[in-house]
């Protein structure tokens, strides 16, 4: 996995996409252009009427979340895949409260001159520095209820959607979550009791828990350099391409999960496989009668006083990609942010029990979470959300390239970023992201 450079067409998971092509790093340059020099405005990604040919960037040629021209194309996702809306509703959005306009302007400014020192470093950062670092398309930060800081890069303005990648997981285990405590969904069920299709898979037999904190033992190899890996079949069946005349693959997320064989013992240790989180979409929908756009919509879009509607790309049958096909508006994900923090209230309004959000900042049992994540040492997984386990109580939904929606409950504090790093590998951003994080939210308690 290291010695690639990975070009995703379809999933986006922290360590599983679905890959089109890949290119050798050697084939590349050894340091990738910073990111100012990547911006898609400066390099003239389809710009024109029509663009030039050397700055087009098309479907089905497989190269659009190649660096740099992903850091247009994950503004872009509907113009490459078929997608399906999470409505925002008829109602009219209801607006975050901001500082007023001079304190807005001071706060940025106290903000941006904040320094820190990254992981394993000896010299100190700014926050600012450190935006550009992590090639940040977008960046917002509410305090105790109010926008503090609010900025945009690359290919994001105000109006923008951006692809959210595997934080799409968190809002699918958010949606589980929520039926578990209200008693729609019964974790301890074996899968195979609600889909009667895995009993021949090695789902069949994981209680539904198992799947929400991603501790099956199912066999799903993310080895790139193994062209019989199990990621290249799901590649296979997800794309909602065409079909090779000679395929004779599974067809589909769903019909790809009813073979999945076994690996290891359900329950005994935590495995990030996005394959999970696709089972716990369609868990999710079996009970509800309701795709998982429509749960997403119902329960959070058209309640929670959202701008824009949102959209999840869709295999070749339809079905919404729950592990990682969201594209959504920074502000809004910041209204998912304040639900979290809110214990589920927002404008005044209870969308779910308070319970849901106590259940997930218990987190998972860290002694499953191993050694797989050394940037998060002492954390753990539940629900399909990271759980820091540090003294501000922490946890947060993440997505490879840098996204995130980070709590913070001690600094009262949401933190939504959207961003198109190079390395898709999150360990990268992580060292410079999260003492960034922790610096900001220090600076927060200090605000009277």
């Amino acid at each position: 996995m290291l010695g690639y450079a990975l070009v995703p067409i379809q999933l986006f998971g922290l360590a599983a996409v679905i890959l089109a092509t890949w290119v050798p790093l050697s084939a590349q340059a050894s340091d990738p252009l910073d990111a100012i020099a990547s911006d898609p405005r400066k390099l003239g990604w389809m710009q024109g009427f029509p663009p030039p040919p050397d700055r087009l960037i098309t479907q089905p040629d497989a190269n659009y979340f190649s660096f740099p021209k992903l850091r247009w194309s994950v503004c872009h996702l509907r113009e490459f895949l078929p997608t399906e809306q999470i409505s925002r509703g008829l109602g009219a959005p209801v607006p975050l409260e901001y500082l007023r306009p001079h304190e807005f302007a001071t706060e940025r400014q106290k903000i941006d001159a904040l320094t820190f020192t990254p992981m394993n470093a000896e010299e100190p950062m700014t926050w600012e520095e450190s935006l550009y670092a992590n090639y940040t398309d977008g960046i917002l930060i509410i305090h105790r209820g109010r926008v503090v800081y609010e900025r945009y890069f690359g290919c994001l303005e105000e109006d923008g959607k951006h692809a959210a990648m595997s934080m799409t997981k968190s809002i699918t285990g958010l949606l589980a979550e929520i039926m578990v405590v209200e008693g729609d969904l019964d974790e301890t069920r074996p899968v195979s009791d609600v889909i009667p299709e895995t009993s021949e898979s090695a789902f069949g037999s994981a209680t539904i828990r198992q799947v929400m904190d991603m501790t099956t033992g199912v066999r799903y190899s993310e080895d790139y350099s193994d062209p019989n890996a199990d990621i290249w079949l799901y590649s296979a069946a997800a794309s909602p391409l065409p079909k090779p005349e000679d395929y004779q693959g599974p067809n589909g997320y769903w019909e790809y999960l009813q073979q999945v064989e076994p690996e290891g013992e359900h329950g005994s240790e935590f495995h990030y496989k996005t394959i999970n989180s696709d089972m716990l979409g369609w868990i999710i929908s079996r009970i509800s009668g309701k795709s998982v756009t429509r749960l997403a919509s119902e329960r959070l879009w058209s309640r929670m006083g959202a701008e824009q509607d949102a959209y999840m790309t869709v295999d070749g049958l339809g079905v919404p990609f729950a592990g990682g096909g969201l594209t959504a508006g920074l502000r809004d994900l910041g209204r998912i942010g304040l639900l979290m923090l809110n214990e589920g209230v927002i404008n005044g309004e209870r969308l779910f029990p308070a319970e849901v959000v106590r259940n997930i900042r218990e987190g998972g049992d860290r002694s499953k979470f191993g050694g797989g994540f050394p940037t998060l040492a002492g954390g753990s997984y539940t629900s399909q959300w990271w759980v820091f386990h540090n003294a501000h109580g922490a946890f947060a939904a993440r997505g490879v390239h840098g996204q995130t929606i980070y709590i913070d409950p001690k600094a009262e504090m949401v933190l939504v970023r959207f961003a198109s790093f190079p390395q898709a590998q999150n360990g990268r951003i992580d060292p410079t992201s999260l003492p960034a994080y922790q610096a900001v939210a220090e600076y927060l308690l200090t605000r009277p």
